[in-house]
């Protein structure tokens, strides 16, 4: 199947089920798209199970396609550079102690603590796991997802403050979080790495990645300054991205960390560049974008479900990660803003509502995917689509209301 084929059914496939959720179940769009493809593919699944074989033609659909590369090497980022365009840095810069603490202290206390925790408790159940491994399923699950979370703080329509804090943690915690799982990665792959090797390939990915968007971001804004087409406009930005990304990955520094950064740079500097006109234009493009790969990401985590090899083990370690993750990101979160405490006096109720608001998504099931093959990588993958899932369709569908009752206590 060719590649034209590939997107036209994933394109058509996710119409239909966002038609589907806007006539009949009116769910927030990443919630709504998820659960329907979910339930298909347990439909499909529990047909197999009947000896009804039905389900093999979509999963070579979702084996061909290659959920990983998709997402690490084609959306990310431009799902993250339109969610960066809307942060308001001013907001950000007046929050920027607490959310750096959270997206780099925080982020690397989860990975800890998952890590100890599932090496513990594991083998407890009857499922063998390397130390490594076990850090490795850390890394790649404390990044919140700031896709997922931007989609539901749309449509719960929180208070601006928090929206800042939580979207700024979950931009930055992801961009954060794939270099510390590209750094347990090379050590799970069996590279020799000194203290001083970690530390500089951390600072190489992250300070370079972040460098590289402020330079790119900032030439771009220079470009846009100096014309007035909107159509061209466009282009500049969708090149900054695009051509952006692979050129970070070319030269090995953070791609994930060098859209945020253009993303901010571009939202806080060429809207005072642009007419009112290319300002529009510019805006609504990177809307439509946000929101047509929002939805077709969705889609795919419901429908991976399809392709992961179910095992008694598989799932009792699955049961068992998602309390640990919830438990872990309430830790993360307490221990950074306990130790900030004027900042958590700012925002009443902020360890509850950002642990219950860290949700997960495809960035954590595309890096576990993209994992070599190896005795623990199908744990590995169950645990993650358990806490993704659980986190999506519970967490999702609860943060509205857990907002509106903390807000009626404050």
């Amino acid at each position: 199947m060719t590649d034209f084929q590939l997107a036209a059914i994933v394109l058509s496939l996710t119409a239909a089920l966002a038609y589907v959720n806007a006539k009949l179940l009116k769910l927030p769009s990443s919630v709504g798209l998820m659960a329907i493809a979910l339930v298909g593919s347990m439909t499909l699944l529990t047909l197999d199970g009947f000896g009804v074989d039905v389900s093999h033609h979509v999963r070579a659909l979702v084996t061909e396609l290659d959920f990983s590369d998709t997402l690490l090497h084609g959306m990310l980022g431009l799902l993250l550079f339109a969610g960066a365009l809307h942060i308001n840095v001013a907001d950000l810069g007046a929050d920027k102690l607490a959310v750096t603490t959270l997206a780099l202290g925080g982020t690397l206390l989860s990975t800890i603590v998952i890590g100890g925790v599932i090496e513990l408790t594991l083998p407890a159940i009857g499922v063998a796991i390397a130390p490594v491994d076990a850090f490795l399923f850390g890394a790649l699950i404390s990044p919140t997802d700031p896709i997922a979370v931007l989609g539901v703080l749309k449509s719960v329509d929180a208070p601006r403050e928090l929206e800042t804090r939580i979207a700024g943690e979950s931009l930055f915690n992801d961009g954060i979080g794939v270099v510390i799982f590209t750094t347990v990665l090379a050590i799970a792959s069996g590279h020799e790495l000194s203290a001083g090797d970690i530390s500089t390939l951390f600072v190489r990915e992250a300070l370079g990645g972040a460098g590289f968007g402020l330079v790119t971001g900032y030439l771009a804004y220079r470009l846009v300054r100096s014309i007035d087409d909107y159509t061209v406009e466009v282009l500049i930005t969708l090149a900054l991205v695009i051509g952006g990304y692979a050129a970070a990955e070319a030269i090995h520094v953070s791609a994930p960390l060098a859209a945020i950064v253009s993303g901010l740079m571009i939202g806080t500097r060429a809207p005072h560049a642009m007419s009112d006109r290319t300002r529009m234009y510019v805006d609504s493009f990177w809307k439509l974008v946000d929101e047509v790969l929002n939805a077709v990401l969705f889609m795919l985590i419901g429908v991976t479900i399809l392709v992961l090899p179910f095992h008694r083990g598989m799932v009792a370690a699955a049961l068992l990660a998602i309390p640990v993750v919830l438990a872990a990101r309430w830790l993360s979160v307490a221990v950074p803003l306990t130790t900030l405490g004027r900042l958590r006096a700012k925002a009443p109720h902020s360890i509850k509502i950002l642990t219950w608001g860290g949700l997960r998504g495809g960035l954590s099931i595309a890096m576990a995917l993209s994992l070599p093959a190896s005795g623990t990588r199908d744990v590995i993958l169950g645990m993650t689509y358990a806490v993704v899932a659980w986190s999506i369709l519970v967490q999702g569908m609860t943060f509205g209301p857990l907002l509106r009752r903390l807000e009626r206590r404050a």
